[in-house]
Formats: C-alpha cells, sequence, structure tokens
C-alpha cells in the first residue's frame, strides 16, 4: 500500500513540476432554487395540486363510506343482531374494501407520479442542457448541484482509462 501511495505521488510531483497541469474551473448552483424560478415550474405545480386535490377528493369519500358501513356493521353487531354466519361474510366483504381503498392510494400516487413526470419532464430537460451549454461556453471542468449532496450536474468530456488500468493490472 506504501508502494502504491509512494508511486501515487511521484506521478502527482512528476505531473506538477513538469507543468502539465491545467487549470480546472469549477461551478456551483442549487438546482432547487433554480427549479422553482422558472415560471413553467409553478403553471405544472397547480396542474399537480389541482389533479391531487381531485383524486384525493374520490379517495376521501370512498374511504368515509367504508368507515361509515363498517361502523353501522359494528354497532349492529354489538347489539347482537348479525349471526355469525353473516358477520364473518361482512367482516370479508370489509377486508376487500379495505384492500381496494388501499390500491386506489396506490393508484392515484402513480397517476400522480407519472403526471409530476409528464409535467415537469421538459423543464428538467430544458435545465440540464442549459447547465451543459454553460458548462461547455465557460470552460467549467465539473458543476455541483449544490441541493443535492454529492452530484455532479456537468462534467467535460474525458478520456476513458479504465482499459489503461485494466492493461496495467493484466485484466483482460
Amino acid at each position: 500500500m506504501k508502494k502504491l501511495l509512494k508511486s501515487f505521488s511521484l506521478l502527482f510531483l512528476m505531473v506538477v513540476v513538469t507543468g502539465q497541469v491545467q487549470a480546472q474551473k469549477f461551478g456551483h448552483l442549487n438546482s432547487g432554487n433554480l427549479l422553482i424560478q422558472i415560471p413553467a415550474t409553478k403553471a405544472a405545480d397547480e396542474k399537480l395540486k389541482t389533479l391531487q386535490d381531485s383524486l384525493v377528493t374520490v379517495g376521501e369519500a370512498q374511504a368515509k363510506i367504508a368507515q361509515e358501513e363498517y361502523a353501522a356493521f359494528v354497532k349492529e353487531y354489538q347489539g347482537g343482531n348479525v349471526p355469525p354466519a353473516m358477520a364473518q361474510k361482512k367482516q370479508a366483504e370489509f377486508e376487500k374494501k379495505e384492500q381496494e381503498l388501499a390500491q386506489l392510494e396506490d393508484n392515484i400516487a402513480a397517476q400522480l407520479a407519472n403526471k409530476r413526470k409528464e409535467l415537469l419532464g421538459p423543464i428538467l430537460d430544458e435545465l440540464e442542457k442549459a447547465v451543459n451549454e454553460v458548462g461547455k461556453e465557460g470552460g467549467y471542468t465539473l458543476i455541483f448541484d449544490t441541493s443535492v449532496f454529492n452530484t455532479i450536474l456537468f462534467a467535460r468530456d474525458s478520456d476513458d482509462v479504465e482499459p489503461l488500468v485494466k492493461a496495467k493490472m493484466g485484466i483482460k
């Protein structure tokens, strides 16, 4: 390990001494803050909120009906007005309704995710294109996103040195 570290140190020193190190230019931006400043994002958020409200309203109405039916059943059962066979049948019906409500909730979440992707996808593509253009035009090596830990938004094209390293290590 010491030998490897020493080799890397010597290699770095050789590069610095021979003047082959070029100045690297780094940039950063907070894509979250930038995204909310894009006018199209506000319109997309409003559409998503409208859709979410309408879907949640439907789901809540169905859940309320199920709760009311269950409460009425429990009252009848506790009053001794429901035979055991009927109680088992009702219990199965309520379990089925509970599963349907869970599936409805999953469907609502999926619909919202798809709509979010549909509405925000083009905005994110436009943002990515702008970052890439700024990176290339400004001569940046890397542009980091400060809204997400360890995220690189742009990296200058570079050579893939994996084949060279593999060859040095005798890996085919």
